[in-house]
């Protein structure tokens, strides 16, 4: 199985001398893009973050992907541990530079920030998942969920109820799992499909500011 190379290639809005302190955000873009297809977001989240976003290590078309997907949108779980095994690694090396770590991901991505948590749900201050879902794990020890579930952590859930996406039976599984595990802030858009959109993004703005800028200060 290929797994993501031990450093990832990533996009850093600032300089390694000026990360010290700083809250990070790492994301994880979706299925079939790259490390620039989320990374001119930045400029619309808190200025006080360091945003850093990460290129999956498997080709998937013009390309990567987190681990592979078939054609009715399933995955092996196994897949999706070995990923979250080498993503973690690689948050190991970075976090003790930062203040915080935030995930976010969209499509894919989200699956993987929300695996992470599962795995780690000490090691976040909060999770936002765009357009995205959450792996039915079932009861397999390697997800932390009954830590995730006494924790409560923070998780923005935003996705347009026509995405023609993300399969209904992993939209219900996800929105079952995060009411039942996180402290959940869901919004439902119209008209942005399997995307994001600006008014989204000023909510997931003020999101980060009140949950976790706010309780730093």
């Amino acid at each position: 199985m290929v797994a993501m190379s031990e450093i990832p290639t990533v996009l850093w809005s600032r300089p390694e001398s000026e990360r010290a302190g700083t809250p990070l955000l790492v994301m994880f873009h979706g299925y079939g893009a790259d490390e620039a297809d989320l990374f001119g977001l930045a400029a619309q989240l808190p200025g006080e973050f360091t945003v850093a976003s990460v290129r999956a290590g498997q080709q998937a078309g013009p390309g990567y992907a987190w681990f592979p997907l078939r054609n009715d949108l399933s995955y092996s779980l196994d897949a999706v541990k070995v990923t979250v095994n080498t993503v973690d690694a690689w948050l190991e090396s970075v976090r003790g530079a930062h203040s915080s770590v935030t995930l976010l991901g969209f499509s894919q991505g989200m699956c993987l920030a929300t695996s992470l948590l599962r795995r780690r749900p000490d090691a976040y201050t909060a999770v936002v998942g765009l357009s995205g879902f959450v792996v039915d794990a079932g009861a397999d020890p390697y997800f932390d969920d009954a830590a995730v579930q006494a924790a409560r952590p923070e998780i923005f859930w935003g996705r347009d109820q026509a995405d023609p996406v993300i399969p209904a039976e992993s939209v219900e599984y996800t929105n079952a799992w995060l009411r039942d595990h996180t402290t959940l802030t869901k919004v439902l858009y119209t008209g942005m499909w399997h995307g994001i959109s600006a008014q989204e993004m000023a909510h997931v703005r003020e999101f980060l500011s009140m949950k976790v800028l706010t309780p730093a200060r």
